[in-house]
């Protein structure tokens, strides 16, 4: 999972110039976690790395360009992702 990560954190990177290398690893990593306990809280059974680098994918494509905006409106991340390093 640890090379599926950097392909993803790479992709996000190319969708996102406002994200350095350490915040677009930290966002990569809360979908992947976050995606990972929500189907297990919803009961399905674990479909491997596969599913969850495709799902991610999808989120990237879709919200990757804008995702450093939704720290700003959650403050659930925000101690996450602020601005420093």
């Amino acid at each position: 999972m640890k090379e599926t990560i950097e392909e993803l954190v790479a992709e996000l990177r190319d969708k996102n110039e406002n994200l350095s290398e350490a915040k677009a690893r930290v966002w990569i990593e809360l979908l992947v976690s976050d995606f990972e306990a929500s189907y297990a809280k919803a009961g399905y059974d674990y479909q491997g790395t596969a599913v969850v680098e495709k799902v991610v994918r999808q989120w990237i494509e879709s919200y990757g360009d804008k995702i450093h905006e939704f720290v700003g409106r959650n403050p659930k991340y925000a101690h996450l992702l602020n601005e420093q390093e």
